[in-house]
């Protein structure tokens, strides 16, 4: 497939590194000749510099041979007309990157129109994924399937969980919930456990279940918290915005704590419900004022990890109930979690995994292909739900007796209304949702978890 990406800030370097190990034939534009040739250089790839919405430059790249062109510049107008241009020169599929709230609820309207394949917003989708978390802070991180009737959730182990010691046979015979672990992060290691796998205290572990049974399990445990009601924010990010926007719908008192009295006038204008307190947010006096010893949750979303990480662990160290902290260096996150920063958030890495999503299901238009994907553990571990479209070389095979290649794991089947973890005498049937992980491969039709 034949993809060309134009704009290499944050975002349109993190898609690169998302499928630039997929074989696909990459193109990359940016107006600076030094990250276009840097990037060439370290991906093995073409270049062009210039402005990615010329028509002269996108005929330099042969967009007309392009399968998928992705806009992704810091410039919403740049990346809208680029791909409007992309399409004219004979682009199959185009992708825009669009922040401006205005822009994103009118064009999601005439996406057609504008023959767009998709819309990606890193700062929104960033905001749904900090809401699902503050909705449910037992857990670190929370994606969902098959329209939200699946959650898969990360859960880190302490040193009293009642599941430390016990197998993942035992948690079943014992606890009897329809929920699954289908992956543990064990320091720098990663699994798929079978029923022999055996949890141990710090271990992240990976669940897969209905919300409801995963209620009950963590219930059973005793690891229900109170419900989050009040939230301190720091940085009047656009992240900050759209998060603000949907607690203030949810009935959160919000706090938001920003230095550039410019953005506070601007948010106090777009946000009237919110407290808006223009200061140093790593200014500790400041955040003792201001309450941070009394909200339920601190989230860190200034432009700059470090301060992000110095906050949050702040915010840790005097037993804020949840923390959540965006990181954009993936070199960083590791070292934010060893300092008790459980909950990150990245948005070039969900821009990524979306991209990544439909790239695959591009490359399956004619089988099952991949309707949403997430990356798991530093991006070693890929969670995929498909759609049976045809059960092709499943049918009447149950699925003990399938010829599945090593590391991946079926982890669930939606059928209908109804959804459960398959037992190995249970089949994948047309019509049927599947959520499979894996460590090793690269998956883009269902067919591929099979040995040819």
């Amino acid at each position: 497939m034949r993809i060309i990406i134009v704009g290499l800030g944050k975002i349109g370097v993190s898609v690169l590194e998302h499928i630039s190990k997929e074989g696909h034939d990459l193109c990359i534009i940016d107006s600076d000749s030094n990250i276009v040739s840097g990037l060439v250089d370290t991906y093995d790839i073409s270049g062009v510099t210039g402005n990615g919405a010329s028509y002269d430059i996108l005929m330099k790249a042969e967009c007309a041979k392009a399968d998928l062109v992705i806009t992704c510049t810091s410039t919403d107008e740049v990346n809208l007309l680029a791909c409007l241009v992309a399409k004219k020169i004979g682009a199959k599929h185009t992708i825009a990157r669009i922040r401006n709230h205005d822009y994103y609820k009118q064009i999601n309207m005439m996406k057609e129109d504008l023959g767009l394949s998709m819309i990606i917003n890193p700062e929104q989708e960033a905001a749904n994924e900090i809401g699902r978390i503050l909705d449910f802070p037992q857990a670190n991180k929370i994606d969902t399937f098959a329209k939200g009737k699946i959650d898969l959730m990360e859960i880190l182990i302490s040193d009293d969980n009642l599941l430390c010691g016990m197998t993942l046979q035992q948690i079943r015979q014992k606890y009897q919930f329809q929920v699954l672990v289908c992956a543990v992060q064990r320091g720098e290691d990663v699994f798929i456990p079978g029923g022999d796998f055996r949890i141990e205290a710090k271990d992240k572990i990976h669940v897969t279940a209905p919300r409801d049974e995963i209620i009950k399990l963590l219930d059973k445990l005793g690891m229900i918290k109170t419900k989050i009601k009040s939230v301190m924010i720091i940085g009047g990010s656009k992240i900050a915005f759209y998060l603000a926007s949907n607690l203030l719908d949810s009935g959160y008192r919000v706090i938001i704590v920003d230095n550039d009295k410019k953005r506070c006038d601007e948010l106090g204008l777009l946000l009237p419900g919110v407290d808006i307190i223009c200061g140093d947010g790593t200014d500790q006096d400041l955040l003792i004022d201001e309450g941070i010893n009394e909200v339920d949750a601190f989230i860190a979303l200034t432009g700059m990890d470090e301060e992000n990480i110095i906050t949050s662990m702040f915010a840790n160290g005097i037993k804020v109930p949840k923390v959540i902290c965006k990181i954009n260096r993936t070199s960083l996150v590791s070292m934010a979690e060893s300092t008790g920063v459980a909950s990150i958030v990245s948005p070039k890495s969900i821009a990524g995994n979306r991209v990544v999503s439909y790239i695959r299901a591009l490359g399956a238009s004619h089988g099952s292909g991949v309707v949403t994907l997430y990356k798991l553990v530093n991006n070693e571990v890929e969670a995929m739900e498909f759609n049976v479209n045809s059960v092709g070389r499943f049918e009447d095979i149950p699925i003990k007796d399938l010829n599945m290649k090593k590391g991946i794991l079926i982890c669930s089947i939606i059928r209908g209304d109804k959804s459960f973890i398959p037992s190995a005498n249970d089949y994948i049937k047309e019509g049927d949702s599947i959520i499979i992980v894996t460590n090793r491969h690269i998956i883009e039709k269902l067919d591929d978890i099979l040995i040819d």
